[in-house]
């Protein structure tokens, strides 16, 4: 990377800070993935415990 005379700190200044109203709905949407997410694992856990059904209780051993 070309040395064009700035250092770090001018880096920095140069990033964009989200608002308040734009971290709220980071956060909001976050929260929103994370349920859709559980809910579909719960959905697959629940579906394959129904597929083996009762031969889920009645191995041998």
């Amino acid at each position: 990377m070309p040395d064009d005379g700035r250092n770090e700190r001018d880096n920095r200044e140069d990033r964009v800070t989200p608002t308040q109203a734009q971290l709220r709905a980071r956060r909001n949407r976050n929260i929103a993935i994370a349920l859709a997410l559980a809910a579909f694992v719960i959905l697959l856990y629940l579906g394959s415990i129904m597929k083996l059904g009762p031969a889920l209780f009645n191995r041998s051993m």
